[in-house]
């Protein structure tokens, strides 16, 4: 993963995110704390993750393509060895958990379902995503 994100370019997007968030979820921005959980700690839906994507792409003026996340978590590791049957592999699993580094290494547990990745992202998993689009350029968003 070339160029790893350091915490000066997730604190300087932070507050945008936050503010998009807690307006998206109906909370106070004090809530969205960098390492709470979306959905169990601020009751977050499938529905709001596209809001809040639609909200940081016009923000930062970037995009950011659905299943972004999941995608780079994969990196270039095969689909098959990723996930069999909607069910991460421990192959899978590791490259989700490098990936997804600011989530507490307790949170991954096998089996995990890929449609259960979600429940894994923070606000700071969002503002990784903006740092990598905008150091993709306007419009795009690359791997790394």
């Amino acid at each position: 993963m070339p160029g790893e994100i350091t915490k000066d370019e997730i604190l300087a997007v932070y507050p945008k995110v936050a503010q998009i968030m807690a307006d998206a979820l109906g909370c106070d921005v004090e809530q969205v704390e960098l390492g709470v959980p979306l959905i169990e700690g601020l009751n977050a839906e499938s529905i709001d993750f596209l809001d809040i994507i639609f909200h940081l792409e016009r923000a930062f003026k970037v995009k950011i393509p659905r299943g972004k996340i999941v995608e780079d978590a994969r990196g270039d590791l095969p689909e098959a060895a990723f996930e069999q049957k909607g069910h991460l592999t421990e192959t899978g699993l590791e490259h989700l958990r490098t990936f997804l580094s600011e989530v507490p290494a307790d949170r991954f547990r096998a089996p995990m379902r890929v449609a259960d990745i979600p429940r894994l992202f923070t606000p700071e998993t969002f503002c990784k995503v903006v740092v990598r689009a905008l150091r993709a350029g306007p419009g795009g968003a690359s791997r790394g």
